[in-house]
């Protein structure tokens, strides 16, 4: 406010900004800021411009570096490593990136300061081009849930209370291990159907083998008769036995042949009990009812819905069993990004609140996008040998793209859009040369691939080893803007 209500409201020059002092007018360039007498681009005799090699079709740039490594301000030609154009294929092969436009002249242009202590005091800072490991990846939002192909929910397979609970929330079971015991009147009945028609088949076949002994002094009808009612005693049998395997009991017909009726009882009262939860029980009291709830997955109970004494029937939940080895991992993804995605690619995330970081691969994209966000659902299989992951965990979660481990960076902010191209500004080789070199920086096209923290990837565009200007470039690309006003490159749009 003072600046201007004591300057007549008037802008100040570049030159003010620049911290240059003004030069008697006869030698001085007002269009550039610098005396006339050194303006390289009034002059370009004073500073002869190298090759122009034009537009470059494969990486998008004008004065290709990775083609022309001589354009590099670099006093010594740098070598092109072959890994560095293998990286921006693939950098510019996995994403679409930001064009520039090829008949821009913008990069011909070059922005000069009278001294190093006018670009001192104009703010510009610069950074040396180095190498740094980046990661292209996708974000999205996501959960870890229990995988559902290692999830079980247990009920009784009939109605019936519950007679004994073994196990509760937290604990650990094998496949196959009893979680409760159900005293159900349905399981009496069928092993009592079974244990009578084991013996109505004993006693037909017994009657078959009689009639058949005696076949030559009697009809033949009475043979086929009996052999009629074997063969129905035995489908009887049968039938009884599939009964209780439907309810899960381990039950051998074949070996309960030819044991006596107290015998085949004896079996089949705690037929599918294990021994452990028979020690407990009392003989003279026990009851033929009992039923066993049975895991059929390794895992930990996750829920207990059930206390002994209560009345239970298929409808209800009882337990539920979860494998935690390997949890599923949903991940919600914009729509945009689905041509970029592919089953296989490796995923990391991170839990809220969490510096534990998991890795697992993406095996399945969803078909369809949500109607209301528009976003795509994707799932990963992470690996939980260690326990740490929890069902339900809300986190962000990156599809690796690509990881690129020497990649040429430069800080964000350092590289701007001119309207139709993205630029930096590179300093002259020969700038430090001596006091009467050339204070230039030269405009350079450029391709930018992925952001991490504080480091922009550049695909093509510049090498390491070069020097650009970083903090306070806005003075040079407003130097830019109006050297190009009117007369200049007809694409630059402010």
């Amino acid at each position: 406010f003072y600046y201007g209500h004591h300057n007549d409201w008037r802008i100040p020059k570049f030159a003010a900004l620049t911290g240059s002092v003004e030069t008697v007018a006869d030698d001085w360039c007002e269009e550039h800021a610098v005396p006339e007498s050194i303006c390289v681009e009034c002059d370009p005799t004073l500073m002869l411009k190298g090759p122009d090699y034009g537009w470059c079709e494969v990486h998008g740039v004008h004065n290709c570096v990775l083609d022309h490594p001589d354009v590099a301000q670099i006093k010594e030609t740098p070598s092109i490593l072959p890994s560095d154009l293998e990286r921006a294929a693939r950098a510019l092969a996995v994403a679409p990136r930001k064009e520039n436009n090829s008949a821009c002249k913008i990069y011909q242009t070059r922005i000069q300061f009278a001294s190093i202590e006018s670009v001192k005091q104009a703010g510009v800072d610069v950074e040396l081009i180095e190498r740094a490991p980046i990661v292209e990846a996708i974000t999205g939002s996501g959960e870890i849930v229990y995988d559902p192909t290692k999830q079980a929910s247990l009920a009784s397979r009939v109605p019936g209370s519950v007679w004994l609970v073994t196990k509760g929330v937290g604990d650990l079971v094998t496949k196959g291990e009893v979680l409760a015991v159900v005293d159900a009147a349905q399981v009496g009945d069928l092993k009592t159907n079974l244990l009578r028609a084991l013996a109505e088949e004993n006693l037909q076949r017994q009657n078959v083998s009689r009639l058949n002994q005696a076949r030559s002094a009697i009809a033949g009808s009475r043979i086929l008769d009996a052999e009629a009612a074997l063969s129905k005693a035995q489908a009887d049998v049968l039938s009884s036995e599939q009964s209780l395997r439907n309810l899960g009991f381990p039950i051998d017909t074949e070996s309960l042949r030819g044991l006596s009726e107290r015998q085949v009882l004896d079996n089949l009262r705690l037929l599918g009990i294990p021994d452990e939860i028979r020690a407990q029980l009392n003989s003279k009291t026990i009851t033929s009812n009992l039923i066993p709830i049975v895991s059929p997955i390794e895992g930990f109970v996750t829920q207990r819905h059930v206390a002994p004494g209560e009345v239970v029937d298929p409808t209800r939940i009882l337990f539920e069993v979860a494998n935690t080895s390997q949890m599923w991992l949903t991940l919600n993804v914009p729509l945009e990004n689905m041509d970029q995605l592919a089953v296989g690619q490796p995923i990391r995330f991170q839990a809220d609140g969490s510096r534990y970081e998991v890795e697992g691969k993406l095996n399945w994209i969803s078909t369809a996008a949500d109607s209301q966000t528009r976003m795509v659902q994707v799932r990963a299989i992470l690996p939980n040998v260690e326990g740490k992951l929890r069902s339900e965990t809300f986190g962000t979660g990156q599809i690796i793209l690509r990881e690129e481990p020497d990649a040429i960076v430069i800080p964000n902010g350092s590289s701007h859009w001119e309207g139709c191209c993205q630029i930096v500004f590179v300093r002259d080789k020969h700038y430090f040369d001596s006091p009467d070199s050339f204070k230039v920086f030269h405009v350079r096209s450029v391709r930018l691939g992925a952001t991490n923290g504080k480091f922009t990837e550049v695909i093509s565009g510049v090498l390491p080893g070069e020097v650009i200007a970083a903090a306070g470039s806005d003075v040079l690309r407003a130097q830019l803007l109006k050297n190009n006003l009117g007369a200049g490159c007809d694409c630059v749009a402010e």
